[in-house]
């Protein structure tokens, strides 16, 4: 083989073909060409030219007192990284503990990320903060990082009432074993930060005594103990989350986005305590504003509650986009009923099941590609459809009550047909004579008492008559004429004045 045809075969990585179609190596030999020694070598250099992937890396901070925002926050940073198919997520712990309960939802939500899991304590993990990083796959320590102290409290910081505290004491100790099993020492340790009644003893070492809680420094977390010797706790020490990556992946072997906490967070909150009233008043507004058809208003004030708890579901990262392509089209099937089709309300019945059923879906915490059934499963509907229930119940209330004891005036005039002589809609039961009186009205005109979308009231001679538009709108106000009548109402079409 020439030289030079040799060294470009070399170069390219393809010499390994050759050898494998030259035959064994005493062949191979006999010709002068490499052995396999030289292909493995030249397959190796080729490989060690080819880049390793970089790893994409999302880093969640975790800061002050755990509270239901950083759930919010630890919630989306998740649902991103597994949309973008982060190969880790990094827990950037800076925290003196929070919320039992919270902390509870927040280690659920770890649990359910794919890959790989990190806790970085970037100087304390305390109490709730220690909880968090059982949960992931490994903990590393800032050189002044601590992790303990984790008895649960009440959030006000008072000591819980003894039989509680025994119950829930021992659940997190089982809770914790059952997420360290093949994590080493790791479920004792915590167990002691959990009790002051557990004593840890590593080969006859006393590591805590009882009567107080476990802490440990940076120094002690990494301390080795046992034969083989392994790190107490600790999976290494690094000054800052890069050089934590730099070490695990290389430096030049990842990618990282950091999540950043915004104000929306702290909105989300007070969003979602306050859903169920927003709803109920979303829906008293929409109620009002199709018995009334000169309320137009009220239903954009009802549409843009439940638009404002839609959002809240949203910011709260509970949800994907998919939802706001339901609540749009159930909008679009209420406009068109209000104001084109006269389709004896099923438009309006199917719109309105799709915003009601678009607000479960924005509230209900559904993951990237989870199935359905798998959160129905999970109790994941429980609580949206307790909220949307509430908001049913208050909507209904408000709706009775306003109709039972609004005082009589312009208001109520506006929002009861009243006064109505020779309805149409009584024609049914009124007997020949109305009908006919009715008929007398085809060609006659009057003008609109109320907003016609596509239903109000006309008057005419003085006189008020239920009336419908076959297409479009009529605005108060404006000249009608009746074009024909049926058993429910005079048909009319709006005329220059």
């Amino acid at each position: 083989m020439d030289v030079r045809m040799r060294a470009f075969f070399q170069r390219s990585g393809l010499l390994w073909l050759l050898a494998v179609l030259a035959g064994g190596g005493a062949a191979r030999a006999e010709r002068g060409e490499p052995s396999s020694a030289a292909v493995a070598a030249a397959a190796s250099s080729s490989a060690a030219s080819t880049p390793r992937p970089l790893r994409r890396v999302m880093i969640i901070p975790i800061r002050d007192e755990i509270a239901e925002p950083t759930l919010y926050v630890l919630r989306r940073g998740l649902k991103q990284a597994v949309a973008e198919h982060a190969d880790a997520v990094v827990l950037d712990l800076k925290t003196p503990g929070g919320a039992i309960a919270v902390t509870l939802e927040m280690m659920a939500a770890l649990e359910k990320f794919p890959g790989r899991t990190i806790a970085y304590v970037d100087n304390e993990a305390m109490s709730a903060g220690a909880f968090l990083s059982a949960v992931c796959g490994g903990i590393w320590f800032a050189p002044d990082g601590v992790i303990g102290a984790a008895a649960p409290v009440q959030e006000s910081g008072q000591d819980i009432e003894a039989t509680m505290k025994l119950k829930l004491v021992s659940y997190l100790k089982a809770r914790i074993r059952a997420i360290s099993a093949g994590q080493g020492r790791r479920g004792e340790v915590i167990s002691a930060m959990i009790d002051a009644e557990t004593e840890l003893r590593i080969d006859g070492q006393l590591i805590k005594p009882k009567g107080e809680l476990l802490s440990l420094t940076a120094a002690e977390a990494m301390r080795a103990y046992g034969a083989p010797p392994r790190p107490l706790l600790g999976a290494g020490i690094a000054r800052d989350v890069d050089d934590l990556l730099g070490q695990v992946y290389g430096p030049q072997g990842y990618a990282a986005t950091r999540l950043e906490s915004t104000w929306s967070e702290h909105l989300a909150v007070l969003l979602n305590r306050a859903s169920p009233v927003l709803m109920g008043l979303g829906l008293l507004a929409l109620f009002v504003g199709f018995k009334s058809p000169g309320f137009g208003g009220m239903i954009v004030a009802g549409a843009a509650l439940l638009g404002v708890v839609f959002v809240g579901g949203q910011v709260a990262g509970l949800s994907g986009h998919e939802p706001v392509i339901l609540f749009a089209f159930g909008l679009v099937l209420l406009l068109l009923e209000l104001a084109f089709w006269h389709s004896a309300g099923l438009l309006g019945v199917l719109g309105f099941g799709a915003m009601l059923g678009a607000l479960l879906w924005s509230m209900t915490d559904l993951w990237p590609g989870e199935p359905i059934a798998v959160a129905w499963s999970a109790d994941a509907f429980v609580g949206p459809v307790v909220n949307l229930s509430l908001g049913l119940v208050l909507a209904a209330g408000l709706a009775a009550a306003l109709l039972r004891w609004l005082p009589r005036g312009w208001t109520w005039d506006r929002l009861v047909v009243q006064a109505t002589i020779g309805g149409a809609a009584q024609t049914a039961s009124a007997g020949p004579g109305a009908g006919g009186e009715l008929d007398a009205l085809v060609g006659r005109r009057g003008r609109a008492a109320t907003a016609l979308r596509p239903g109000g009231q006309v008057e005419i001679g003085g006189r008020r008559f239920e009336a419908a538009v076959a297409v479009g709108a009529v605005d108060a106000g404006a000249a009608v004429v009746v074009v024909r009548r049926t058993d429910f109402a005079l048909v009319v079409e709006e005329v220059a004045s």
